[in-house]
Parts: C-alpha cells; structure tokens; sequence
C-alpha cells in the first residue's frame, strides 16, 4: 500500500451525514507547521453540489414552519457544545493552518460571539405594526427566511468566519451549505458534527468541499437565494458579480489594507507594543491586520522605527506545539514565495530592510511554511508593497507630514477595510473620524474589528454588496420582508365600491392617491 492510499481521505457533510466524494478530483490538505500532506480533500463535482443543493431546498420548509424560539435552542446547545469541546476544536485548527494555540482560541471565541448574537433573533425578527392606517385598515410587516443560502469561507478563520455567517442565517430559519477553503477543510466537519449534536435537523447545515466548480455552481444555481464571502478582492468581485447576474443577494467581503497613523504626540512604546500584535499576529493572514504605519513627522518616524526595530527583533516564529511562540508559518508553500517576492520586489524598488524575516530560525529539519517578521520603511505611495495586499508578515513603515497628508493617502487607496490611529488629541481624532474614507475605525485600538453584535464590513473595494459580517444587519441579510394590510368589516357595515388605493384620510370612495392629508383630489 502506497503512502498515497493510506493518507486519510476526507468526506463532505450533506443531509447529516458525511458523504465520500465521487467527483475523482481531490486536493491535498497539508500542516503548515511542518509541510507535511495531512489528508487529501474531495472537490465536489457540478453534479454533487446539485444534489447537496435539493437536500437543503427539501429541509428547509421544515425548518422554516419551526418557532424561533425552538431554533434558538439549538443554538444554545450548539453553542454550549463549542464550549465544552474547545479544545479539540484548537487542536483542528492549530493542526491545518498552523495557528497558535492563543491565537485559535480567540477565534473559536469571536465565533462564540457570532453565536450570542444570533440567539437574539427573535428580537430582530420583530416587525412593524400600524393600526388603522385608513378605513380601519392595519398595517405590518413579517420577516421571512430566503431559503437555501450559501458560504464561501477563507483559509485564515476556518471556524470565526463561518459561524459569524452563517450562525444567523440558521437562527432565522434558512438551510445553508458552507464550501470552506479547500486548504482548512477539517474545521468545518467538525463543526457539521456539533451542528448535529445539537439537534439541527438533518440538511439544514451542509458542507460542500470544492474549487471554483463547485463555487460557480452555486453562484448559478437557481434554489441557492443569498451568498456570503470572505475571501480576496478579486475573487470578492467575481462572486459579486456573477451571484447577482444570477439574482442572488450578494455580500462578498475582499481585502484590506490598513495603516495605522501615529501622530507625534502618541504614546511610542504603548503605540509599538499595539503595532507588533495588530500587525504580526497570526502571520498577518487577516484582512483587519495592520499592513503598516504611517508616521507623522521625521522625528517621530525614526524613534517610532528604533523602537519597532527592537521589539520585532524579539518576535519568535515558530510550531504552534512551542508555548512561547508568538506566530506560526504561513498557510502554504505558495504563499510563503508570494510574500517573499513582496519584500525582495520592495528592496528592488528602493525600500530599506529593517527587519529581515526571509530566513526566520525555526528548527533545521522544519519544512514548515515559515516566514519571520520583516519590516521596511522609505516606502513611497507608488511601490507596489504600499499598494498591494501582502497577507504575511511584510509590514512598512511610511513617513509622512501631516495628519492630512496620511488621511489623503488612505482615502486614495482602493481599498478600505479598516484603520486606526494612536494619538493623545482629541481634535486630532475627530477630524480623521469624520475625514477618512474606511469602513471599520479605531482610535487607539489596535484592531478596530467590532464586537459580534456590531455591523462588520469595509468600504470601496473592501466590500461589495449592501450585506454585513456581524451584527443586526445579517438579520436583514438573510430574510425578506412582506407587509400585509387588513381589514376586517362589521357585518352592517355599507359596502360601497372604491377605486382608491387605501389612505389616511376616511373617504369611503376615492379616484385620488393616498396621502396623508384629508384633502380630496
């Protein structure tokens, strides 16, 4: 028996159960830590995302018909269970993306969050009501769920992202199949299984291996109602583009660059303690993470960069299995040459290698994906370091003037996800709150990601579509309003024929519009 054959093969997870692929396509699944091939993962073909897609369609008007407060039990079992079963699930995820330990377990607990908010769905599921909006009419509004909706989740929160998405989706009353990165396929079956313990019915949480086969179909399937991304901005605006040439809702969340203006009054040491995790936590594979710092003032840029230059010599990359490692490797091979071929491209263009992480000490027989943390300054706006995304640890330093300066640099940015600023100056932190062009603020804060129960999404080419990660705005998301008017007439009551739409004002007979005055047209 080959290495190849013994090598654990993974399975989706469709009407409850888990379903081995029959597509013939695989991936291989690898430890970043290490380098080694862990399992090998089914891309699931056309054909098994259709089927996937009716078992869900046939689930739903079950669980639809199901009470909120019923549905929110399982979620209060499920969450329990994410609770009791923590640790194993930090195992999963240390394992496939090379997190540390600390580093997984705030994960699984912003997760939690998303969780907490979607149990208060009966209270965002609450609609209007108007009595007698005219001619004893009543007004109000109900909340449906779409139907059969679907997730597409990056590598860098195997379990955060989809629980912040699709926890509310579930809450209220849709069936919904999550296609994780093909790279971190482990985390979501486990999930699958919690789901199950907890009394979901079967086919209303389906897991869907795939690449962008199994991606098309769903942006093209005509049952699949609402899509959610998270991912890179290419990709976020080819699924915005293609869901909703296929008349799905669409929020597609892609990349960020974020700076961090620190203004000369600042305090420097609290400021570059903010900078090294914000920056190089989690091998800076997180859209929030802070890609660099734009320093206000020469003075301020060299004793921000001394500084920075001393802690970061400090920093230990390193398996999540070492206790005082403060980030792992990279996710893959590839993308350890890609972030390497930023600060290499950067050095070509003119910047000045402060740190260089491109041959970070790990161990001598480690082939895990390791990138140590590198920093550079005498950056300019027109290198391609300062323009471009770099999801690893390649972070920059850039001078500027002025307050204005930096805020004119990030509004001309293309993308805009998130941003802080640390200053002692209240004035100055008002006028770059109200000024700059970013979806997610901080002032002295070093990662301004809301708390589970506030709207989560960036601006321009951060974000596309009107949906949010987070907070009450996936309530409005995943389901659809209908308004019903009224009327129930008194036996005696004269019924006299109208043309008129119903109004405010009492006229029994009508050719007029409504309005809210009692003037007759």
């Amino acid at each position: 028996m080959t290495v190849q054959q013994k090598m654990k093969t993974l399975t989706h997870f469709i009407k409850g159960e888990e379903v081995a692929g029959t597509s013939g396509r695989f991936s291989d699944v690898y430890n970043p830590t290490t380098g080694e091939t862990i399992a090998r993962v089914p891309l699931a073909s056309k054909v098994e995302v259709q089927q996937a897609i009716q078992h869900a369609k046939e689930a739903f008007p079950a669980w639809k018909k199901v009470s909120i407060g019923k549905r929110v039990e399982v979620l209060h079992r499920f969450r329990q269970l994410l609770v009791t079963k923590q640790e194993e699930l930090i195992a999963v995820i240390c394992q496939e993306s090379g997190k540390t330990k600390e580093d997984a377990k705030g994960e699984i607990i912003r997760g939690i969050e998303s969780v907490d908010m979607a149990i208060s769905a009966p209270q965002l599921l609450k609609g209007e009501y108007s009595v007698n909006v005219g001619g004893n009419i009543n007004a109000f509004s109900a909340k449906s769920p779409l139907g059969v909706v679907a997730t597409i989740a990056p590598f860098n929160f195997p379990v955060m992202v989809p629980l912040a998405i699709t926890s509310m989706a579930v809450a209220v009353g849709n069936a919904v199949i999550l296609k994780p990165s093909e790279r971190v396929p482990h985390s979501a079956l486990f999930l699958s299984q919690l789901w199950k313990e907890a009394g979901l019915p079967d086919g209303i949480w389906t897991v869907v291996n795939g690449d962008k086969e199994a991606v098309n179909e769903l942006l093209e399937n005509k049952e699949i109602q609402a899509i959610s991304f998270v991912g890179s901005t290419p990709v976020a605006e080819y699924i915005y583009q293609t869901g909703t040439k296929h008349n799905k809702r669409v929020a597609a969340f892609g990349g960020g660059k974020n700076f961090m203006i620190v203004m000369p009054d600042a305090n420097l040491e609290q400021t570059a303690n903010a900078f090294l995790g914000a920056a190089y936590g989690a091998a800076s594979q997180r859209c929030m993470a802070i890609s660099g710092a734009l320093v206000v003032g020469e003075d301020t840029e060299q004793r921000f960069t001394d500084i920075l230059k001393q802690k970061i010599s400090q920093l230990k990359v390193g398996p999540y299995t070492e206790e005082d490692v403060d980030f792992g490797p990279v996710i893959t091979q590839q993308s350890k040459a890609t972030i390497i071929s930023y600060i290499d491209g950067a050095v070509t263009e003119g910047a000045n290698l402060v740190i260089d992480g491109r041959n970070p000490k790990v161990c001598e027989t480690s082939n895990g994906f390791y990138v140590g943390p590198t920093l550079l300054n005498n950056i300019t706006p027109d290198m391609t370091i300062f323009k471009e995304e770099v999801f690893g640890p390649a972070r920059i330093v850039v001078r500027v003037e002025t307050l204005q300066e930096a805020i004119d640099l990030i509004n001309d940015h293309e993308l805009g996800n998130g941003v802080t600023m640390f200053t002692s100056s209240g004035a100055a932190a008002r006028k770059f709150q109200e000024e700059i062009e970013v979806g997610m603020v901080g002032v002295n804060v070093p990662i301004p990601i809301p708390v589970g129960y506030h709207n989560f999404g960036g601006w321009k080419r951060s974000k596309f579509g009107e949906g949010h990660m987070f907070g009450p705005d996936q309530a409005r998301f995943f389901t659809k309003a209908k308004t019903i008017s009224e009327r129930w007439p008194d036996e005696t009551e004269d019924a006299t024929s109208s043309f008129a739409f119903p109004s405010n004002n009492d006229a029994t007979s009508s050719f007029a519009f409504p309005s809210n005055n009692d003037a007759k047209s």
